[in-house]
């Protein structure tokens, strides 16, 4: 191993650590009364070695959320980023990466779905999930009374609620679990499906 490599590595672990250390302190603390001195105490670290890297805690915030959307693209292309169509019928559970994603990151997102912490993410989040079909899928035969917005929107909310629903739950369920329970839905037409009203239902 190259001497710049072990840098290289030596800095992705810094970093990481400092990354870690925000998150784990902004689980009990305001992001506002955080202090750096906080976050390199935390991580065992020095100031010194924070500054190296980051000016402000809010880059150091910013570059958490940076590297956690830019993994949220990378695993929610995974099962077409080889291949130039594709079907939900024949997708299977282990191609969807999307609950490895959330996962990995469980106490960032555990972090935004059970505080104010980030306000804004819940928005950016979905925002990035109605954008990805929009820009990287066009329907070979899609339904010209369907929205094609309207519809990005409808599927980006509903992972998302799924993710969140996940998350209150302390991430119990396996993301194999999560992914094999988001393909049996996109396969299900609740539309065409026939209900009873339940007979205990207020009249």
């Amino acid at each position: 191993m190259s001497s710049n490599q072990k840098i290289d590595k030596r800095i992705k672990r810094t970093k990481k650590a400092l990354q870690n250390a925000l998150i784990t302190l902004m689980q009990s603390h305001d992001f506002k009364a955080i202090t750096i001195t906080d976050i390199v105490e935390h991580a065992d670290y020095n100031r010194g070695t924070f500054y190296k890297h980051y000016k402000y805690k809010e880059e150091l915030l910013e570059d958490i959320i940076e590297e956690v959307i830019k993994d949220l693209v990378d695993s929610y292309r995974q099962p077409y980023q080889h291949t130039d169509s594709l079907t939900f019928n024949s997708l299977s559970a282990s191609a969807v990466k999307i609950f490895e994603h959330v996962y990995a990151h469980a106490n960032f997102y555990q972090l935004i779905i059970q505080s104010n912490a980030l306000p804004g993410f819940h928005k950016r989040i979905t925002n990035e999930l109605k954008k990805l079909p929009l820009q990287d899928l066009a329907e070979i035969e899609p339904s010209p009374d369907i929205d094609p917005e309207l519809h990005a929107s409808y599927q980006a909310y509903a992972i998302f609620g799924m993710i969140m629903e996940w998350g209150e739950g302390g991430f119990k369920l396996t993301p194999a679990y999560m992914a094999d329970q988001l393909l049996e839905m996109l396969k299900f037409s609740p539309v065409n499906s026939r209900f009873k009203i339940r007979s205990d239902l207020e009249k």
